[in-house]
Order: structure tokens, then C-alpha cells, then sequence
């Protein structure tokens, strides 16, 4: 990354290397960012910023004493023109480097660095994980995310927050939530009250509501905040928490509300994750919840939706959801959920803590979801990624009602086909995949039919990214048991980008991610094996970044 030691800006030195968290020194903020180094080699301190005397933020933070691995940033717009006081506890060599400038140390090769996604969703700088408050309003879809904008390892959870029209092109908007004096801004959802049931309201401008978990070393509460310009301010409830159910449940694993709006009922509902499952909790004004009822067996990042079976808008079930993708099918009366069947699986792999968006038009009422993947990538400023956007349905199966996931219709506008064969030999086929074996992003649909092999798949330098097992009954070491009990053939859906893989098989009945992986001494690039396999159908993509 581009030094900036040199900058010219270096004459707004916020501080000397002498000055401790005590010694504050006031600098005028007349430029759009500070960029902070970092280094993972040196131990965390903390930084706070003070505006006329009182803490405006804290954070945690590895500033570099020497040479920085990387740079991260704060976002100052909200500051312009006011005098800040900053200090830092830890070593203070890293102080003389900090800068002030119009644009991120290292924008001239944002989006471009070698291991950024291309067509997935990562931060500018710093650690992402659970996608939080996913909502749909006025032709923008909201994803706000927990972030730590200060290191590309967890600390600081905060709420990010970018914007798009699409879901595959996003715009990174200022932090949302920062921590406070009551802790750290943990998971939740956001809702857009139209009827103006807590008050928040100003004149036809309907506040959006973000409900989420406040972390400190003693308990977990769930907390409220609102925002009248589209979640790009919030202003936080003076009478948080909502609900302390630390006594209650003898227990600090309280966190992660789920609200909606529950129709028949009138009133609003939170599923809420405590100790061992899921609580309903219900509302009027959204500052007054009544527990309900508790369901076992789920941890973490609950979600709650009803779905049409196979599109009939006249046979819905319902689908309670959890942190590691399993879910339960069954009835919801507004207080109670009450299960049919479970728990299943529809996707395994890197995903974890996904939550659907709310708010969706009567126009366009897919359900659709993004997940966390839990991907690193090597010697980037940045860490963890969002899963492609998928539309979640119901499926009437050989084994009952399941939970189906495709990539939504948006993700269509970044693949350009550029080939399509079918009935082709493993070794026709491989001669096909060799236009791809120098990109580092595509995508590739295929069917392959087994005969004389018991298994079969797709390797990419050496990683099986296309394990199918039909003895077994293994897609990549997970049981998969398809719709055709007596099937010899596998389809497959194939998402490569430059750190990660995403699949999906049978139209979606099954799918699974996980890091790309490269073998130093793999021979071959991007191959068919399997004995005497048909390749039945082969279509082969090239991808496009959505940051261009």
C-alpha cells in the first residue's frame, strides 16, 4: 500500500510521539478522514477522542509504532470544523504518523487489492461479521453489519452500514452505531414504523427503528435507536435497555432481537436469542415487551417469516431460523411458534448468522437473505465477507417441506456467458474449462452423470470444490440425498471469486461456501475427474466486479 508518510498533509500532525492518553492535544477537523496505522505486531491500546471536554468516541486499536501493516480510518464528517482532543494509552510512536486527508490511505487501490472480492461484499477496512438490520426502504436495500472499523480482527463492534440499489453494487455510508458508556453495539434488526407506534415520528416521515444488543463484560440488553434521513444519523431511546433479562434467565447469553410487525395480531413481535433458544416477545409501542413463550434448541441471531409453499400464497408455513443455518417448518400465532418439523439444513459451509430483509414491497415480496461468510483474505486491510444475496423458498420434497436458497435474479446483470455444451467426455469437458484457467473470478453451471464411478466433481488447483459421493451419499463430505432417490446425476451452480466459493446444488435444494484455496503444487487448474464420467451440461461464465 501506497506510503503517505511524505503527504503533505503531515502538517496536521494531530499529536507528538510524547503525548499520553492524558495529555490531550486539540487539532481543527478540516478534512474528511484521519488515517490510523496499524500493526498486528503491536499490543492494542486505546485512543478517545474528547469534544469540548466530553468523549466523543474510545476505541481499541494496534497503532504502529514502526512501519504499519495496514491503514484504517476514521470517518469525520460529522466533526468538520470542530476542535477534537485526542489521546492513546499504549505506545506512542504510531501518533506523529496519523493524518488528516479528503480520502482513505490507500484509496488510489481500493477494491483493486489483490485478494478483494470482486462480486461480494466486503468493508473498506477492518473486521465484518454478522449482517444486522437488513431493511428495504424507499428503493435502497440497508445492510448494517457488526464492524470493527479499527482492525481486521474482532474488537469494537459497532454497526456498519452500506447502501444499494441493487444488492450488488453497495455504497460504505459512516458508521452507524458506535459503542457507548453502556458497551459495545451487538447484533440486531430495524424496522420502519409507519403508524408511529413508539412516537419517533416527524410529521410523513416514518422513523426507521434499529433494535440491538448492547454488550458490556457484565450482561447483555437490548436496546433501541432511531433515524428520520434514512439510517444515515440515529439517535439512540434515553430510556435504553428494553429488556434486562440477565436475572431471568441466570445467564449473559441474551442478545440478537428479531422485530416485526405481526398483522393479524396488530402488534410487534421480537424473537429474541436467550441461553438455550429463542423467546418471543411481543409489543405495541416497541418500548413495552411482554415475554411470550421460549423455544429450545437454537443459538444465537434468530430470525421468524412466513413463506408460501411451492408459491401457493394460500399455504404458508412458517420458518424459525438460527445462527448456524438450521431451521425449524412450522405454525405462528403471534406469540408462540410452534414446530412441525426439524431441524433441518439447507446450507453448511463458511455462512453463519444470516438474517433476511424486511420491509420488502407488496410488489416484490421474495425473501431474501444474506449470510456472513467467514472467509479471510490473506494480506488484505479487511477481513470476513457477506454471501451473495439469495431468495429463500419452500419446497414441497420427498421428505416433506424444506427450505430451498438461489442466488437472487440481481446477481445475473455481473456473469456474461460465454460458452454452452452438453453430452461431453470429462476430457472434452476439461478442454472447455481451459479458457478459465487464468480468471480469477466466474462462474460455472454443470450437470455431470456417474456410471462406472461411485464419485465424482471438480477440482481448482487441487481443492475439490465438487465433491459428490453418490455411495455415500456425500456433496463435500455433507450427507445430500437427492430428489431422485435412484439419481446418478448432480447438478451444480459454481460461484468463484478470488477468496471464496459458492455452491449450489439442484436448484438450490443444497449449498455450501467456503475459503478459496489454492495448492502450491497442483498440476492442473480447473478439472473434471471422476471415472468415464458424461458431463450431461457444462455453461461457463466470466464475472464482472461490482466495484467498477
Amino acid at each position: 500500500m501506497k506510503s503517505k508518510f511524505t503527504s503533505p498533509t503531515l502538517a496536521m500532525l494531530l499529536l507528538g510521539s510524547h503525548l499520553l492518553l492524558a495529555q490531550t492535544h486539540p487539532i481543527k477537523i478540516t478534512k474528511r478522514y484521519l488515517n490510523l496505522p496499524v500493526s498486528q505486531n503491536d499490543s492494542r491500546g486505546t485512543m478517545q477522542f474528547k469534544v469540548n471536554g466530553n468523549p466523543e468516541r474510545s476505541f481499541k486499536i494496534r497503532l504502529a509504532s514502526e512501519k504499519p501493516d495496514y491503514w484504517v480510518f476514521c470517518d469525520m464528517v460529522a466533526l468538520q470544523g470542530k476542535t477534537i482532543e485526542i489521546g492513546y494509552d499504549g505506545k506512542a510512536d504510531g501518533l506523529g504518523k496519523i493524518y488528516q486527508d479528503d480520502q482513505v490511505a490507500g484509496q488510489d487501490s481500493m477494491y483493486r487489492e489483490q485478494n478483494r472480492p470482486q462480486y461480494h461484499f466486503t468493508t473498506r477496512r477492518g473486521w465484518i461479521n454478522d449482517p444486522n438490520g437488513m431493511i428495504f426502504y424507499e428503493g435502497e436495500y440497508h445492510l448494517f453489519y457488526q464492524h470493527n472499523p479499527y482492525e481486521r480482527e474482532w474488537e469494537n463492534m459497532s454497526w456498519g452500514h452500506a447502501v444499494s440499489k441493487d444488492m450488488m453494487h453497495w455504497e460504505e455510508l459512516p458508521t452507524a452505531l458506535s459503542p457507548d458508556n453502556m458497551g459495545t453495539m451487538f447484533s440486531g434488526s430495524t424496522i420502519i414504523d409507519y403508524e408511529n407506534t413508539a412516537g419517533f415520528n416527524k410529521g410523513n416521515t416514518p422513523a426507521m427503528v434499529a433494535f440491538f444488543t448492547v454488550d458490556n463484560p457484565e450482561k447483555q440488553v437490548q436496546c433501541m435507536a432511531y433515524s428520520l434521513d434514512k439510517g444515515r444519523t440515529w439517535t439512540k431511546y434515553d430510556k435504553n435497555p428494553l429488556i434486562d433479562s440477565k436475572a431471568k434467565w441466570s445467564s449473559k447469553d441474551t442478545r440478537d432481537p428479531r422485530v416485526f410487525w405481526y398483522k393479524p395480531g396488530k402488534h410487534w413481535v421480537m424473537a429474541l436469542n436467550e441461553r438455550d433458544g429463542h423467546s418471543i416477545y411481543t409489543s405495541k409501542n416497541l418500548k413495552e415487551w411482554q415475554f411470550q413463550s421460549h423455544l429450545t434448541g437454537f443459538w444465537e441471531c434468530p430470525d421468524l417469516f412466513e413463506l408460501p409453499v411451492d408459491g401457493d400464497k394460500n399455504k404458508t408455513k412458517w420458518v424459525m431460523y438460527g445462527a448456524s443455518a438450521s431451521y425449524m417448518i412450522g405454525s405462528f400465532d403471534g406469540k408462540a411458534f410452534k414446530p412441525e418439523s426439524g431441524k433441518h439444513y439447507y446450507t453448511t459451509g463458511s455462512i453463519y448468522a444470516a438474517q433476511t430483509f424486511a420491509n420488502m414491497p407488496e410488489s416484490d415480496p421474495r425473501r431474501i437473505q444474506i449470510g456472513w461468510g467467514r472467509v479471510s483474505h490473506t494480506g488484505m486491510p479487511f477481513n470476513g465477507m457477506m454471501l451473495l444475496p439469495t431468495e429463500l423458498r419452500l419446497r414441497t420434497t420427498k421428505n416433506g417441506v424444506r427450505l430451498v436458497s438461489q442466488p437472487v435474479k440481481e446477481t445475473e446483470q455481473l456473469f456474461k456467458k460465454e460458452g454452452q455444451w452438453t453430452a461431453l467426455s470429462s476430457d472434452d469437458a476439461n478442454a472447455k474449462l481451459k479458457a478459465m484457467q487464468s480468471l480469477d473470478q466466474f462462474r460455472i453451471k454443470t450437470t455431470i452423470k456417474l456410471s462406472h464411478a461411485t464419485s465424482a466433481g471438480i477440482s481448482l488447483l487441487g481443492q475439490r470444490i465438487l465433491d459428490y459421493d453418490m455411495n455415500s451419499n456425500l456433496v463435500n463430505g455433507v450427507f445430500y440425498s437427492p430428489e431422485d432417490m435412484t439419481s446418478m446425476e448432480v447438478t451444480a451452480d459454481i460461484y468463484v471469486d478470488r477468496t471464496s466459493v459458492e455452491i449450489f446444488i439442484d436448484n438450490g435444494a443444497y449449498s455450501y461456501s467456503f475459503q478459496r484455496k489454492a495448492n502450491a503444487d497442483a498440476k492442473e487448474g480447473l478439472v473434471f475427474w471422476g471415472n468415464r464420467i458424461e458431463v450431461r451440461n457444462l455453461e461457463v461464465f466470466t464475472a464482472k466486479s461490482a466495484w467498477k
